[in-house]
């Protein structure tokens, strides 16, 4: 990583600096905070001293306020501390230190900042995935919850908003995964976890997660029938399914899905020649699926 110290007794930024290249990082030395704001270079972590003799360090935490500032203290106080931390910096350690405390706490923040940047990934995928999926009016439901729908995504959907809602972390173990109902054992007692593709098990299987799930925080989901008098069930229903290439759809299905979500875009004839039907099976199916064409 490319270091910045920030430190004006210069015999001390230069013996910090050497051990830290002897760990594989790269460092630049300032004894004043305006040679420091000159830079235009990028750096991944900023040791900062809150002893600068008559200078002024919060343009510093400005200006690399998204990086990993790190203070360098000889005493604790609100000044070289305190606020500091509440103008953006994120930690500090107090003169004399180990460098080997401080190589910790800059592995410790690294992480920290790549788990912040992968979480605002992950948000934003399932936004753009998930957000547009209509969900009930209420999340009040006890668990563990079986959730019968006919997209899949709607219950991923419901699971995540649902944990959200609890606040709660939600943990992903797929059934067809194996080894996923002998997981329901050692799950934490604080989360909840997403089990779905409850189709999947073969009939003993089912019969084993149903027994297991007892009292458990877990969320299930199942694209078929699901008849259960212990374990409560919502159903969730999509009229407006996208294809999956998970999901094998019924011939009535793909129909449906057709004609509701290109009607708007073919004429009826062209339309009944790509479904391979005539104008009149065309007319009798929406009838039969109860799909009404805008004029």
């Amino acid at each position: 990583m490319k270091i910045i110290i920030v430190e004006d007794e210069i015999y001390l930024a230069q013996s910090i600096a050497g051990k830290l290249i002897d760990f594989g990082h790269e460092c630049d030395i300032f004894a004043t905070v305006n040679d420091a704001l000159n830079q235009n270079e990028h750096y991944d972590v900023v040791l900062l001293s809150t002893n600068l003799s008559g200078q002024d360090f919060y343009p510093i935490i400005k200006k690399f306020s998204d990086n990993i500032i790190l203070l360098m203290v000889s005493y604790i106080s609100n000044d070289t501390v305190t606020d500091p931390l509440k103008a953006g910096a994120h930690d500090y350690i107090q003169k004399p230190f180990m460098i080997e405390e401080l190589i910790r706490k800059i592995k410790h923040y690294h992480s920290f900042k790549q788990l912040q940047k992968q979480c605002e990934l992950y948000e934003t995928y399932l936004k753009h995935q998930l957000g547009n999926i209509q969900l009930p009016e209420t999340m009040n439901y006890p668990l563990p919850l079986m959730v019968q729908t006919n997209y899949q995504k709607q219950a991923d959907a419901f699971a995540f908003a649902l944990a959200k809602e609890m606040k709660r972390p939600l943990q992903y173990l797929p059934l067809s995964q194996a080894g996923s109902i002998q997981a329901i054992e050692s799950l934490p007692i604080d989360a909840i976890a997403y089990m779905p593709e409850f189709q999947t098990l073969k009939k003993s299987e089912k019969e084993a997660f149903l027994n297991a799930v007892k009292g458990k925080n877990i969320i299930t989901s199942t694209t078929e029938n699901f008849e259960n008098d212990e374990l409560h069930t919502i159903e969730l229903v999509s009229e407006h399914k996208i294809f999956d290439r998970t999901e094998i759809l019924t011939i009535d299905d793909y129909v449906k899905f057709i004609i509701h979500n290109y009607q708007s875009k073919f004429p009826d004839t062209e339309l009944s020649k790509k479904l391979g039907i005539s104008r009149k099976s065309l007319w009798e199916k929406r009838k039969k699926y109860g799909i009404f064409k805008k004029k």
